[in-house]
């Protein structure tokens, strides 16, 4: 499991996302935990995530809040479509 600490690579918004993960990944797995300030932060990564998902780059297994972070597990998608 990966935690993104340094908010250098700004999860809050897809390319940001999807860099994360693709550096939080092993071969096409990856599992991460995006430290998140409030509520809306947290509901706006999982959004990003599922739009993520609808597009065909990740395949989410489990998405959940903690109390301070936001924990994404799944499969990064690199066929083209």
């Amino acid at each position: 499991m990966s935690k993104v600490k340094d908010k250098g690579d700004d999860p809050m918004n897809k390319i940001g996302l999807l860099k994360s993960l693709n550096q939080a990944s092993r071969g096409n797995f990856f599992s991460i935990e995006i430290p998140m300030t409030s509520k809306e932060e947290a509901q706006t990564i999982e959004n990003l995530a599922h739009e993520l998902e609808k597009e065909g780059k990740i395949k989410i297994r489990e998405c959940a809040q903690n109390e301070t972070s936001v924990y994404i597990q799944g499969i990064i998608k690199y066929a083209l479509t």
